[in-house]
């Protein structure tokens, strides 16, 4: 497994420009929000977590057209299979990398943007928390559906559909998480999100990657 991580992560270095371009898209989007509710600090403080959530997710989705589809197209899956690893590992390692590459850098960012937001500076380290499992959740989430629609038909349509309802728990607690006088409920909440998807959805995934190979 640490080897297809590390393969995975020299590829994804050599293709930088998806990463790149979830950040760039991620910073746009965060930025053009003040244009559209105004400038009123009170109005971008109330504001500030849900739109950074919301930028987050959307901006993780778009390296995960990639994330098995060309190993799909080129023969590497079935090799991947074949190499006596589990699916649901491969599965796993793939949403290890695509946090390290994406979920990572993003929290990163978050905590800027959030300050451009007019978020108070003591709300940011709670936000910077609840985007920790948010973030794991949504790479898991997004390995998911990457392998359920890999070979169908308009995949790249079908997963955002899939897998933003499933987002839509974490994206509602995420954000109460900072809005809230007592943040403790709905960060257990996102712990016991990750916890159930730690398991389950790598072995959706495996199955999933078993079904497009055969």
């Amino acid at each position: 497994m640490m080897a297809l991580i590390t393969r995975e992560l020299k590829l994804s270095l050599r293709h930088g420009a998806d990463t790149a371009a979830a950040l760039v898209f991620f910073v746009i989007a965060a930025t053009l929000f003040p244009f559209t509710v105004g400038p009123e600090p009170a109005m971008l403080a109330r504001l500030a977590a849900g739109v950074v959530w919301v930028c987050a997710l959307l901006a993780a989705l778009l390296p995960l057209d990639r994330l098995f589809g060309a190993d799909f197209e080129d023969g590497t899956l079935d090799l991947l299979l074949l190499s006596g690893l589990p699916a649901y590992a491969v599965a796993f390692a793939k949403a290890v990398v695509h946090w390290l590459t994406t979920g990572l850098p993003l929290l990163i960012i978050a905590g800027p943007l959030a300050l451009m937001l007019r978020l108070p500076s003591d709300k940011i380290p709670l936000l910077l928390l609840t985007l920790v499992p948010g973030t794991m959740i949504l790479s898991l989430l997004g390995t998911l559906a990457a392998a359920i629609t890999l070979g169908a038909r308009r995949a790249a349509v079908l997963m955002p559909l899939v897998t933003l309802p499933l987002m839509v728990p974490a994206l509602i607690f995420g954000a109460a998480a900072v809005s809230s006088p007592h943040p403790a409920a709905p960060l257990y909440m996102l712990g016991a999100m990750l916890c159930a998807a730690l398991p389950l959805a790598p072995l959706g995934a495996g199955a999933g990657l078993r079904a497009a190979a055969e």
